[in-house]
């Protein structure tokens, strides 16, 4: 029973994300955290940084937890809503370093937009749904569209790619990577995740 409660509310999780997100944002300026855990203390996680920083994250309760796990191409189809980490071209295709696919109960949840992006500099960030995808001589070609525009895409061979689903506090072990996308933090320098990413078998690709 208690595996099943786990489950059900890490799926819960994943549709409550987004709009966590954004009540946090309203309350308090937010960071994104990437990182890799190096202790459990039931909800409260201590975190490495990837810039070396050591970090205490406290989950929101119940934890809002999403496992990510590693997804072929053939996975990205017409109608799927991804996420694209990017690195935008002079002709303005946005080269893909890394591909996230959301699941159906995110759709009209993660809100669907193109914006600048942190993991590298000058990145960008699009979450959309695929219109059309080609095989070409340098990697897969998409469209993918959003609510005010679209973007060509570029996936060159050997971008890393993963899917959402849903996970558990299982998830939440030392040496997991995990991906915050809007932590607030609080005056003790703490920080407060509503919703946290967990790698399975691939860090999470943000």
């Amino acid at each position: 029973m208690q595996t099943i409660t786990r489950r059900a509310l890490g799926a819960a999780g994943l549709v409550l994300m987004a709009s966590a997100s954004v009540v946090f944002a309203q309350q308090a300026p937010t960071v994104r955290v990437r990182g890799e855990i190096t202790k459990v203390d039931g909800n409260t996680l201590s975190v490495k940084s990837r810039s070396g920083e050591n970090l205490t994250v406290k989950l929101a309760e119940p934890p809002r937890i999403a496992a990510m796990v590693k997804a072929p191409l053939a996975d990205i189809k017409e109608g799927s809503f991804i996420g694209v980490s990017a690195m935008p071209q002079p002709d303005g295709t946005q080269k893909a370093f890394a591909i996230h696919i959301f699941m159906d109960s995110q759709k009209g949840v993660v809100a669907d937009r193109f914006s600048e992006w942190d993991s590298r500099p000058g990145s960008t960030m699009t979450n959309a749904n695929v219109a059309t995808t080609v095989s070409g001589n340098d990697g897969q070609n998409l469209l993918v569209k959003y609510k005010d525009g679209e973007k060509k895409v570029l996936i060159p061979p050997g971008t890393p790619i993963a899917k959402y689903e849903p996970g558990t506090a299982a998830d939440l072990k030392v040496g997991a990577k995990v991906f915050v996308g809007a932590a607030r933090k609080e005056a003790d320098g703490t920080l407060t995740a509503p919703n946290i990413a967990v790698g399975r078998d691939i860090d999470p690709p943000q």
